[in-house]
């Protein structure tokens, strides 16, 4: 098969927004890969936005896992958010769920203070949440969906970085999802990588801006994963190949990519900081 070549790897299918776990053929994993805990969280309190599901909940599972006790953020998919909490639930820690819009400044703030109010701290936060709507031309995105789009992208991480950081000490750090549109474009999902690029500069400048206090500052860049995003964001024929024109011929799974999030939150990255991972099956890109 020669390079780029797509072909169909699942069942053509298409959801309403914002998707649904539930619906998912095949099911996306998100559940821990089997090996004991060793206890890297243990008592660490985590934030993280768009852990309901997808990459997020891969996380959120496996952060429970190791000992955290995790703060969920979400648009409005109830049924995925209870099924997490209750998943984070069998690893004996604790979650709480916050529904909000993080594309409105206010939502950001109060779900740092719902964090702290239940939590009585914050050590671990994740800024994850996206959305991305493919489009032929830049003549098709109006202005209306390019700020829609930059606020719950990008906006959002800035601003619950900084209602979060009052409450984070030395040893605490940020973790941000880009993408790998963000080093090689995207030319159907224009706006989407360009805020993702931004999260790239983000990253960097806030680590060099932190590394005083003691806070470290990273990111993960996924490149095709499977998620519920995935499924209500193109037509039937494109989801059914979606990632099949990766070096691995095939979409990441969610808990392919948690185990990034848990080397940057732990101690084993302690000499890490305005770096980017990247679990992308295979593409080598520059950054």
């Amino acid at each position: 098969m020669e390079k780029n070549e797509k072909k169909p790897v699942r069942p053509p299918q298409q959801q309403d927004r914002p998707g649904s776990e539930d619906e998912l053929n095949p099911p996306a994993d998100t559940q821990p890969r089997h090996y004991p805990p060793t206890g890297k969280l243990t008592g660490k309190v985590c934030l993280i936005t768009g852990g309901d599901s997808g990459i997020g909940k891969a996380v959120s599972l496996l952060f429970a896992k190791e000992g955290a006790d995790i703060a969920i953020a979400y648009l409005s998919e109830t049924d995925d958010a209870a099924q997490t909490q209750q998943e984070i639930g069998a690893f004996g820690t604790s979650c709480l769920l916050i529904k909000g819009d993080l594309g409105e400044e206010t939502n950001c703030k109060t779900t740092v203070e719902k964090t702290i109010k239940q939590f009585g701290k914050l050590d671990i936060l994740i800024n994850n949440a996206a959305l991305h709507w493919e489009t032929k031309s830049l003549m098709d995105i109006s202005t209306e969906q390019l700020i829609y789009t930059f606020n719950a992208n990008f906006f959002s991480y800035f601003w619950l970085t900084k209602y979060a950081l009052p409450h984070l000490k030395k040893g605490s750090c940020i973790i941000n999802t880009t993408s790998v549109t963000a080093y090689r474009g995207s030319p159907h999902l224009l706006d989407y990588s360009s805020t993702k690029g931004a999260i790239v500069t983000f990253t960097r400048s806030l680590a060099l801006n932190l590394v005083d206090k003691g806070i470290r500052v990273n990111a993960v860049a996924p490149g095709p994963i499977w998620t519920p995003l995935i499924a209500s964001s193109f037509d039937p024929e494109k989801v059914s190949e979606f990632g099949s024109d990766s070096p691995m011929k095939r979409a990441g799974m969610p808990n392919e990519v948690a185990p990034c999030f848990l080397f940057l939150a732990s101690e084993d990255a302690s000499y890490m900081s305005g770096q980017v991972l990247h679990p992308n099956g295979g593409e080598v890109i520059n950054g």
